[in-house]
Parts: structure tokens; sequence; C-alpha cells
């Protein structure tokens, strides 16, 4: 268990896609709680690939095991989305936005330095090439 702690990836794994630290660090905590869910599945065995470095988070929405589930829970979610009244969707999303800027003042404060795998090239290992099945 240790040994997989230790190779788990970090926030920049995330940059090339999120452009921005705190989404990054957002998208990151998403798969930890996905990774750690009581839910087994292939959503939950993507998270832990992808954060174990073994694969990127684009090459595992190319592959249809993963990608399919995903679409299905992005239906679920527009569905859910949809339901709610304007009122709750503005809510819903000034609470992300305020969400978004907690993660931004943490990562700027000088102990967010430890989270954010500081001192580590900002290049994600994957980056798109280099890969084949």
């Amino acid at each position: 268990m240790a040994d997989e702690q230790q190779k788990q990836v970090d926030d920049s794994e995330f940059l090339e896609i999120t452009r921005d630290p705190a989404r990054a660090r957002v998208m990151r905590t998403a798969l930890e709680q996905i990774a750690a869910g009581g839910r087994a599945g292939p959503l939950k065995e993507m998270a832990e690939e992808v954060l174990s470095g073994r694969l990127g988070l684009r090459q595992a929405t190319t592959i249809s095991a993963y990608a399919d589930p995903l679409i299905e829970e992005f239906q679920t979610f527009k569905q859910e989305w949809d339901s709610l009244s304007e009122k709750e969707r503005e809510e819903r999303a000034a609470e992300g936005a305020r969400y978004i800027e907690d993660q931004r003042q943490e990562l700027d404060a000088p102990h967010g330095a430890a989270h954010t795998g500081s001192g580590h090239s900002t290049k994600a290992r994957h980056h798109g090439s280099g890969w084949s099945l």
C-alpha cells in the first residue's frame, strides 16, 4: 500500500487538461474520491490507473471500457442538472466557483506548495506521445 501511495501522481498531471492549478487539484481530488469509493467497476479502475500514473486521463477516455461508463455518468449528471431550477443551478455553480477559489487560495498559501508537487516538472507524464496499445 505505501509503495502504491508513492507512485501516485500529483496535480501537475492534470495541468495540461485544466490549465489551472486549482482545477487540476479538484480533478485529482475527484479521481481520488472515485478510486476510494466503495463501488467497484470500470470508473474506479480508471481512476486508480490514472492516479497511479500507469495511464493518462486523456488516454483513459479513449478506452471504451472506461469511456462508455463515463459517458453514462455524464448523462445522469446532465439529466439531474436539467431537472434543477435556474436558481438551483446558479447556486450550485456559485458553490463550485467558491470551492475552486478556496483551492486556489490554499495553493497560494505557503503550506499549499507541499500538496501540489512543487519542485516537480509541470509537464504531465502523459502528454500523448509514446503510447500504443
